[in-house]
């Protein structure tokens, strides 16, 4: 099975920083999309950042310019940078990866994380 485990979640004041790293491991083939999501309370999960295993980024309008995704092909992690962080920011975020097991064939499976809090306030 393939784990994903998050780190680096906190509490902070608006304007504030945090990183989140993800690390994947076990019996994974490939990493091909990685990604971060979060989820506040009374709202469904939203996408907040993807890359590609090539590097393509993807940003959702609210975290651009102020959110930075960025990952290690040779580690499998993705990390998210969050600068300026502003009290709507607070959530779960969960990391996300579409991972390659290899057996006869290689099939692709969507792995999430456990969640870490993020909690914006002054």
């Amino acid at each position: 099975q393939v784990q994903l485990v998050e780190s680096g979640g906190g509490e902070v004041q608006p304007g504030g920083s945090l990183r989140l790293s993800c690390a994947a491991s076990g019996r994974l083939f490939i990493i091909n999309g990685m990604g971060w999501y979060r989820q506040a309370p009374g709202k469904q999960r939203e996408l907040v950042a993807t890359i590609t295993r090539s590097g393509t980024t993807n940003y959702a309008d609210s975290v651009k310019g102020r959110f930075t995704i960025s990952r290690d092909n040779a580690r499998n992690t993705v990390s998210l940078q969050m600068n300026n962080l502003k009290p709507e920011d607070t959530a779960v975020y969960y990391c996300n990866a579409h991972v390659g097991i290899s057996n006869v064939v290689i099939t692709y499976h969507d792995y999430w994380g456990q969640g870490t809090q993020v909690t914006v306030s002054p």
